[in-house]
């Protein structure tokens, strides 16, 4: 390990946080955990997706290093039950490329994907970005204003109510992730607007760089399904093209 890795790694906070890598192959794993170690971060490992959900109901577990192709459970079945209980984030580490691999992932509730070969220290780059977004949307979710500080926006038969953090269409609840949730407050504070994906994508992190195409299309799509915005004459969300997204007021 190089001079300049050893101090990227050593750049940790006082209170090291809990990493799970779920990996089938020993050596990823131990080069992984060696790495992670270095970092500052505490280690738990499991060699398939079975063993990997029970730690981490387990363990008070931050971050998450998943594979795809794993005995018992795969890495997709992993994130897919993992989201039922846990809104960690999930990083894949996989030998998949294709791009319908990386969309599948993402569509489940994955934060990122990396290809292998990979090089460790920017899988620890990685691990430390997701953990920043991941603490800037647990604290900033509940504090954005609303506009002229209204307590409850309608738009058409949408109404989202900023103390319950509810969004609701017409009488149904709405489930929306901490992510969608917070598009479509911005989207409600603006009807008719277009934001731009950088725009959106810095709604959701706070930062300006990233895969923001990628990660807010797959987001776009999933508040679309939850609202039946599919295959409609008259969607809640429409694309522009070339520009981004708007909700039609």
């Amino acid at each position: 390990m190089s001079e300049k890795e050893a101090t990227l790694l050593n750049t940790t906070d006082a209170s090291p946080d809990e990493v799970l890598i779920v990996e089938d192959d020993p050596n990823i794993t131990e080069i992984l955990s060696l790495y992670l170690t270095g970092a500052g971060y505490e280690v738990h490992t499991a060699c398939n997706g079975r063993e990997g959900l029970d730690t981490l109901q387990k363990n008070r577990i931050s971050a998450v290093l998943v594979d795809i192709m794993m005995p018992v459970i795969n890495g997709y079945d992993f994130i897919r039950e993992a989201r039922i209980f846990s809104d960690v984030p999930i990083l894949v580490i996989s030998a998949r490329t294709q791009a319908a691999d990386k969309m599948l992932g993402l569509n489940l509730g994955a934060d990122g994907y990396v290809t292998k070969p990979f090089d460790p220290v920017e899988v620890i780059a990685y691990v430390q970005a997701v953990l920043r977004r991941y603490r800037y949307s647990q604290t900033t979710t509940s504090s954005i204003p609303m506009q002229d500080d209204k307590k409850v926006i309608a738009v058409r038969d949408l109404i989202f109510d900023s103390e319950k953090l509810v969004l609701r269409k017409k009488d149904e609840i709405i489930p929306l992730t901490a992510t969608e949730l917070k598009i479509m407050m911005r989207f409600m504070r603006a009807p008719g607007r277009i934001f731009t994906k950088t725009q959106l994508y810095e709604t959701v992190t706070g930062e300006t760089f990233g895969s923001a195409d990628e990660s807010v299309m797959v987001h776009i799509s999933n508040i679309r399904a939850k609202l039946g915005d599919t295959g409609t004459n008259a969607p809640y969300i429409k694309t522009v093209r070339g520009l981004g997204y708007r909700l039609e007021a």
